[in-house]
């Protein structure tokens, strides 16, 4: 088992909700939702062990519905019952060793249509999130979306979502990724070479009968 770093996600409280400054989609009046600021949050962390040679940054919502028929579906509802998988909001590998914080913004100023790049950048390196599949057949926002994308669950959801931002030490200084990599690469290519971790879990919901 690995150790247990310590992380701080700046305004985001360990099993609180997550301020509508970090969301890629609010509810708006008269609704459902709109697009929000989707600001990254700045994060810090301490306690790595020695022979840490680089940090990892995911962050996945783990309540994402298996299927996605009945999704933002007036007069449906997704049942809590329906089986959940992972979706990746942000993943951010090969953080150099020396990095103990990311600044707000780091990773996201706002919503960029097509998505951010993907790659090496002056944090690490960046790989894609999920927000690329699921918009996938939107002309006007497809593309491979890199850096931070904030939640936007089904408005017409039963359950509050789980947001769960991990920082990972790890005793390499590159996981060897190449292209466009996500969640599931990142995860594996991990594998064995974890030294500590620590999370923070937030919630967001915008199913009205759940705010």
């Amino acid at each position: 088992m690995s150790a247990q770093l310590n992380v701080t996600v700046d305004g985001i409280a360990d099993g609180e909700r997550i301020p509508e400054e970090f969301a890629f989609c609010v509810p708006d009046d008269p609704g459902p939702t709109t697009m929000g600021a989707n600001k990254s949050p700045g994060m810090s962390w301490s306690g790595a062990p020695d022979g840490t040679k680089s940090f990892a940054v995911i962050c996945h919502d783990a309540d994402v519905p298996t299927v996605f028929d009945d999704v933002n579906q007036e007069g449906k509802t997704i049942p809590a019952s329906l089986a959940r998988m992972d979706f990746f909001h942000w993943v951010l590998v090969d953080i150099p060793a020396s990095t103990s914080s990311l600044a707000a913004e780091a990773e996201s100023a706002g919503i960029e249509a097509g998505g951010k790049a993907t790659g090496p950048t002056a944090n690490g390196l960046r790989g894609k999130n999920n927000f690329g599949d699921f918009f996938a057949g939107d002309p006007d926002m497809a593309g491979d979306y890199g850096g931070y994308d904030g939640p936007c669950p089904p408005w017409n959801d039963e359950i509050i979502h789980h947001y769960v931002f991990t920082v990972f030490a790890l005793d390499v200084e590159s996981l060897g990724l190449e292209g466009l990599f996500g969640g599931p690469e990142a995860r594996a290519a991990m594998e064995g070479h974890v030294l500590a971790e620590g999370q923070v879990v937030g919630t967001y919901t915008l199913n009205p009968s759940l705010l």
